[in-house]
């Protein structure tokens, strides 16, 4: 690799991790990684980006709906560069697709939508999984692709990679929050049901938490949304969390 090419490297994987640290969510962020990925290449190609959930493979983001397209057709064919560099985890390039004999009805497709070229590079992580890969799709001629285009490609699908597992560990613990936080909310909604039920049925902690579960398994419903329509009717307002509709009448206090 020259160093113009470890220059334009790095400027590259720069724009990967500022994408990291700016985005909020996991689908711009991926889709501002098949821009960054199409721009390794020249001239600049659309991508996809596909990874593997639940054994199914899926396009997590695409920079066009061409590039959608492709995308959509392995899947259905059940082959394709695409797959192929996933199942194997080694780089898949078809530099001619009107040649390309590999993959007859995918290719077909191919042809239709007006691809020429492609290259098909797997995401690896470090510890040797492999997550998905990255998809450059040409449509202006037949080209094979120089080694210093694909040094660069592979690096930063490398890049791309630890990129993506950080960013799905951030959604995890994005998640895990958001549950844990949801469950403090409840739980808050279901004490101040016990309290004003105490106080209205004359009974202790535990009887009041048992009249709440038995409305709950008989009504079919989630505790806290019972506590929550109780507390509705009592109050007049509805808790901070939202949750919770119409109360039991024998719910209602008194």
């Amino acid at each position: 690799m020259t160093y113009d090419d470890e220059i334009r490297l790095t400027e590259l994987i720069g724009s990967l991790q500022t994408l990291l640290l700016s985005t909020t969510d996991m689908k711009t962020f991926l889709e501002g990684v098949t821009v960054v990925a199409g721009s390794v290449v020249d001239p600049p190609a659309s991508c996809g980006i596909t990874t593997v959930v639940d054994g199914r493979p899926t396009s997590v983001a695409t920079s066009d709906p061409r590039a959608a397209a492709l995308d959509e057709a392995q899947y259905a064919y059940g082959s394709g560069p695409c797959l192929e560099a996933i199942e194997t985890g080694a780089p898949v390039e078809v530099a001619d697709q009107a040649a390309d004999e590999r993959w007859a009805e995918y290719g077909a497709r191919a042809a239709e939508i007006g691809l020429r070229s492609s290259l098909s590079i797997p995401m690896r992580t470090a510890d040797g999984r492999t997550l998905g890969a990255v998809n450059v799709y040409g449509y202006d001629r037949p080209r094979e692709f120089g080694p210093e285009e694909r040094e660069r490609l592979e690096s930063f699908a490398d890049q791309a990679a630890v990129a993506l597992a950080l960013a799905l560990q951030r959604e995890d613990l994005h998640r895990l929050t958001a549950q844990l936080e949801q469950a403090l909310v409840s739980r808050s909604v279901i004490d101040q049901a016990i309290g004003v039920l105490m106080a209205e049925e004359r009974c202790d902690a535990q009887a009041a938490f048992d009249l709440l579960r038995q409305h709950s398994q008989n009504h079919n419903r989630k505790l806290r949304d019972v506590a929550a329509d109780f507390l509705t009717r009592f109050t007049g307002h509805r808790p901070a969390d939202g949750v919770g509709r119409d109360v039991p009448d024998d719910l209602a206090p008194a």
